[in-house]
């Protein structure tokens, strides 16, 4: 017996439609990869009134499919910031009244950019911001979950914040050489820290935080929550410059 294919099922009208819409799929999804090409290469930007350029975020980039989808599930579901807790890495003084809680990615070029920001936030208002730094690595930047595990094993030595500092600086050249290197650098037990990648135990707290950035609404980094005395959070998307930021940060604090 001769066996039909799906298509013989439908008319030639039909069949006609159906090729038709495939292939404008095909061309969009065509279309919108050579976008995310320009985006990624940093060829794309967008201009502020003022005529400042600022960076678009990774989300507006390339779109991880799989944080859009994640998205998408979550659409009808109300945003919810994972509180902080003692087990986040935390720079400043604890009991600021301002906290930001990032959720960044170490191959991120936007958040490489909003990291030297914050250092500068942080030097601004000393005493009167906590930055909390979570992970979030987008799955197109294949050296971001790598490079977040290897800051978790150096955080067992208690130098996440200056691990984290090391990725920035080299994000070009994110590898098993480099995380090795940093490690020596900072005087870590590269023997202890090199059992810890090989373990994948860092792995579980990434993926807390990635996980906690979904419930929290993220689609791709930086992403910020400024969170005033009276737990209000305001979101901050992108990499926005410190005039930004301080102008926010002084809102806030009344100044």
């Amino acid at each position: 017996m001769e066996q039909k294919t799906f298509f013989d099922a439908f008319s030639s009208k039909t069949s006609f439609g159906i090729g038709f819409i495939s292939a404008i799929l095909v061309l969009g999804t065509l279309g919108f990869v050579i976008l995310g090409g320009c985006l990624l290469k940093g060829g794309c930007s967008l201009g502020d009134s003022d005529g400042s350029t600022i960076a678009i975020a990774d989300d507006q980039q390339g779109e991880d499919a799989t944080n859009v989808a994640a998205a998408a599930a979550k659409e009808e579901e109300p945003a919810v910031i994972p509180v902080v807790s003692e087990t986040d890495h935390l720079r400043g003084d604890v009991n600021a009244p301002i906290t930001m809680i990032e959720y960044s990615d170490f191959e991120c070029p936007y958040c490489s950019s909003f990291h030297t920001t914050m250092i500068q936030v942080m030097d601004e208002y000393d005493g009167q911001v906590r930055w909390v730094y979570r992970h979030f690595p987008l799955s197109f930047h294949p050296s971001a979950l790598p490079a977040a595990e290897a800051s978790e094993c150096a955080s067992e030595q208690g130098k996440f914040w200056e691990y984290a500092d090391g990725l920035v600086e080299n994000r070009s050249n994110l590898s098993e050489t480099t995380y090795l290197e940093i490690a020596r650098t900072l005087g870590l037990d590269v023997t202890v820290f090199q059992s810890c990648l090989d373990s994948d135990r860092g792995l579980d707290v990434v993926g807390q935080d990635y996980q906690g950035g979904i419930t929290a609404g993220v689609t791709g980094t930086p992403a910020t929550f400024v969170i005033d005395q009276d737990g209000n959070a305001t979101p901050v998307k992108g990499a926005l410059p410190f005039s930004s930021i301080q102008s926010l940060m002084d809102q806030l604090l009344g100044s």
